[in-house]
């Protein structure tokens, strides 16, 4: 019976995949390469490949992650605009290269709008405000006192581009003085906070969580204005007393510019599909990945052109610029 069990389950599978390749149509007619903009490890790369195991299954062809780290994602940024337009190659980035970029740099050799075209976004993530445990600081309130009471005695870590500006809100609304130290990904900097050479972070949550799950920090407050059920135990940024921390960052996928609309729409629509799937949704509610389902190609050119203003204004604000 176990051994009729088995051969009727494989052959339920060997009709379902076709069946699923089926509705994707002709594209893809080769692998499919989603180049990161980020280090493996990293949200964006973890998120990318749980979606890439789904879209594999679906289009019946190879879809390889390439991570392309460094540089402030400017490299894959420009791999992926120079590409051929066949949807082939696309890009998983972060609002790093999207929002924060334009304002961070002088020239920026890709138009984060106008060298690509917006497929979808398929993350949105708070901060994690953590500090070390041996400050001492169970609340938010108490860490920023501590910061007043000793300015620029304390580090504040981080390791991508959306955690430093991250940082800077926190050090605009709340006055505190303290050093930056960058790491190369946030992971890079968690040895640092755990044995207290830096004093805090501000990681997205999808990095923050195992941290916190584990009691490793005290997680002092999300820069949401309500509760987060990934870390359902930590403050909103409302309930810290800091509601101006309302930040988020977010994850996404692009294709070169003159990628046909219709391969656009269906990578989008193929995406959705596979966040609906429930072993994708168990893994993103784990890892404390996005509820929110993936963003229209039209929906997401419109997006990014929000948040290159929004960032904008904060990375103006704080004098930031890199050469």
């Amino acid at each position: 019976m176990a051994s009729r069990r088995a051969l009727l389950g494989g052959l339920a599978t060997a009709a379902i995949a076709p069946g699923l390749r089926a509705q994707t149509g002709e594209w893809p007619q080769d692998r499919v390469t989603i180049v990161t903009s980020l280090p493996a490890g990293s949200s964006v790369d973890i998120t990318s490949r749980l979606f890439a195991d789904k879209l594999a299954q679906l289009w019946g062809k190879p879809v390889v992650i390439d991570n392309r780290g460094g540089g402030n994602g400017v490299l894959a940024c420009q791999m992926v605009a120079r590409a051929k337009p066949d949807g082939l190659t696309l890009l998983a980035t972060s609002a790093m290269t999207h929002a924060a970029n334009p304002a961070l740099y002088e020239r920026l050799t890709y138009d984060p709008v106008g060298d690509f075209a917006a497929v979808t976004r398929f993350g949105n993530s708070p901060f994690v405000v953590m500090a070390h445990k041996g400050l001492g600081t169970t609340s938010l309130g108490a860490l920023i006192e501590r910061l007043r009471a000793e300015p620029g005695r304390h580090n504040y870590g981080e390791g991508s581009v959306p955690s430093r500006v991250a940082s800077e809100l926190f050090r605009m609304l709340t006055g505190v003085e303290f050093t930056h130290v960058g790491y190369r990904g946030n992971q890079a900097g968690f040895p640092d906070l755990l044995n207290g050479r830096i004093s805090m972070m501000s990681v997205d949550i999808v990095g923050a969580k195992p941290l916190v799950d584990r009691g490793e920090v005290h997680a002092l407050a999300v820069s949401y204005p309500e509760r987060h059920p990934a870390v359902p135990e930590v403050p909103s940024c409302l309930e810290a007393g800091l509601p101006g921390l309302q930040f988020t960052t977010w994850s996404g996928l692009y294709a070169p510019r003159a990628t046909p609309p219709a391969v656009v729409a269906k990578i989008q629509r193929d995406i959705l599909a596979a966040f609906r799937m429930p072993d994708v949704r168990a893994r993103l509610d784990q890892m404390g990945g996005s509820r929110e389902p993936p963003a229209t190609p039209e929906e997401f050119q419109a997006f990014t052109i929000s948040e290159i203003a929004s960032w904008g204004r904060i990375i103006r604000d704080a004098g930031l610029r890199l050469e």
